[in-house]
């Protein structure tokens, strides 16, 4: 297919355009994977926040990564834009997948020159019935662009669910984190109670927060932790702003030795440290979906997102155990109680030892 490409005067390399969150990042890498087995070529992202570039890099599959700070900026207004502009001109049109539910950043794509039949567009290609999202992911890997003909390699390429790699460098730079904080050679259990909603304005009970779960809540849960995992240490996940909310949480549950890492916890250094973990017990959230992604098991709650399409899932099949709960017939977190959370806990599967320092590549399957 590449040679093909090539002999057309077309990159060989296909491009993926996705402007998502931390978690459908992850969920991403399911395309970049059976993309790159397919054409044999690294893949190029056009992307977007501040958290895709330090989660993608030097994944398998992963070839250049263009990122914008905004899609909406008007273009005049945008260096940003103009950069990657240009250098998906001087890259050339090829086979390209718009991941996109809005039509944002498809401007970009026909100021650098890509035609509309180069284009394979998620908005053509709906969610089939009970479909997970990287099993989408990889039902489009298989598709060709209308003006670009290709026989689709069979699935089994690949495995199925979202993955990521932590490489040696990372897993030494977490050796030296957790020889700092004290945390060396214990077995940890990790807490990610807050994510962007919970923080957006310090207004953690707003109606349109669908991702709140009672202080109260998971002060339970940190005590059960603590007792039933009484040789672990408990992590407090975050990032900056949610340093405050894990103090408070550490503060209700009155329980010694509890590590906040929430000021200090960049992204590569939390895949690492998932990748080392015990267990996590969640919201709905990106660490969520990197904890399937590196094989750490987990408890998840959901509030409105649907299970069905964004239950964390990676190849390495670890035990994810997903709660969901109502209030007056709706979807909601705070139908979920903490007696669930506690009962999903006692019958996860956790990770013994810490992992087995998962640093080296996954076996060529799994990619």
């Amino acid at each position: 297919m590449s040679r093909v490409l090539e002999a057309r005067g077309l990159s060989p390399r296909p491009l993926v355009v996705r402007c998502g969150a931390f978690g459908d990042m992850v969920l991403i890498t399911a395309l970049i994977r059976a993309l790159h087995a397919r054409f044999g070529e690294p893949v190029d992202i056009v992307t977007s926040g501040p958290w895709s570039a330090p989660l993608l890099e030097g994944q398998p599959g992963v070839g250049e990564i263009l990122c914008v700070r905004s899609r909406k900026t008007p273009y005049w207004l945008a260096p940003d834009q103009h950069r990657v502009v240009r250098r998906l001109r001087s890259r050339g049109a090829g086979p390209t997948w718009f991941c996109d539910a809005n039509q944002a950043a498809r401007p970009m794509l026909e100021r650098a020159g890509i035609p509309q039949d180069y284009i394979v567009d998620v908005k053509d290609h709906p969610l089939e019935l009970g479909e997970h999202a990287t099993e989408q992911w990889r039902r489009l890997a298989e598709l060709n662009p209308a003006g670009l003909r290709a026989p689709p390699p069979p699935s089994a390429m690949v495995a199925p669910g979202a993955y990521l790699q932590v490489s040696a460098r990372r897993q030494l730079d977490l050796d030296d984190w957790l020889e700092d904080r004290g945390l060396t050679g214990a077995p940890l259990v990790l807490v990610q109670a807050g994510n962007k909603r919970t923080m957006r304005r310090g207004l953690r009970r707003l109606a349109v927060n669908h991702k709140y779960w009672p202080t109260e809540r998971w002060a339970a849960v940190m005590l059960y932790l603590r007792a039933r995992c009484p040789g672990h240490r408990i992590v407090l996940l975050g990032t900056g702003p949610e340093y405050r909310l894990n103090e408070e949480l550490i503060a209700a549950a009155r329980i010694p030795d509890v590590c906040n890492a929430a000021d200090d916890l960049p992204i590569p250094r939390l895949i690492a440290l998932l990748s080392r973990a015990a267990g996590l017990v969640t919201v709905d959230s990106g660490p969520a979906h990197a904890a399937a992604a590196v094989g750490c098991p987990l408890v998840v709650l959901f509030g409105r997102a649907s299970p069905a399409l964004y239950r964390p899932c990676g190849t390495a099949g670890a035990d994810v155990k997903v709660l969901t709960g109502r209030i007056d017939g709706e979807p909601s977190m705070l139908g979920i109680a903490a007696a669930e959370v506690i009962e999903a806990w006692s019958t996860l599967r956790l990770r013994s030892g810490g992992a087995a320092y998962p640093g080296s590549p996954a076996p060529r399957r799994a990619w």
